[in-house]
């Protein structure tokens, strides 16, 4: 079914919407999730938490692409449940690593905030990785967005685990380089 169908059930408050909804993007939804959380049943907790808030937000919010607003509630949800999840356990992770590896290239949020309107910040990282070659771009996204691990990334691509490190350094590093001449404090 095309999104725009799926978003008109929504409208039309039928119940439907959801499980088409599950339907088309389940996996997809419940691959950000695990990937954040490291626990199924926590992921497929965050991914039904993610259609109930499609339900309380469409209406008023129309989505461009359904796609993407169900992969960023279910991101926000899940990235809720990782801090509610450490300040109970208090240890490392994958995605804490995957944090720290950003961290080098831009500041924390509240720092972020304080020097440039977030939204600039934003279209400054879309710009860069629009300028990025494909493979490149893939590969960041899936790591900073999606949180794909360093060991996934290198066997859906066909490449060393240390390949994908060294592009996702130099990907850095040039982000880094991108934002502070913008004028971007990092």
């Amino acid at each position: 079914m095309e999104d725009r169908m799926i978003i008109d059930l929504y409208v039309k408050r039928s119940e439907e919407a959801i499980s088409v909804s599950a339907q088309k993007y389940g996996n997809y939804c419940f691959t950000i999730s695990n990937n954040i959380l490291k626990s199924a049943p926590d992921a497929q907790e965050c991914v039904n938490d993610t259609y109930l808030k499609a339900w309380n937000n469409i209406p008023p919010t129309l989505p461009v692409k359904l796609r993407t607003f169900l992969g960023r509630i279910t991101r926000n949800l899940s990235l809720d449940r990782y801090k509610f999840n450490r300040t109970k356990k208090r240890e490392g992770s994958e995605f804490e690593l995957l944090l720290s590896e950003l961290e080098d290239c831009v500041s924390s949020q509240m720092d972020v905030e304080k020097e440039v309107d977030a939204n600039v910040v934003i279209q400054l990282i879309n710009d860069w990785l629009l300028a990025q070659p494909l493979e490149q771009r893939t590969l960041f996204t899936k790591r900073y967005w999606h949180a794909a691990s360093i060991t996934d990334l290198a066997s859906k691509y066909h490449m060393s685990d240390s390949k994908v490190k060294s592009m996702l350094f130099r990907l850095r590093k040039s982000l880094k380089i991108h934002l502070e001449k913008e004028g971007v404090e990092v």
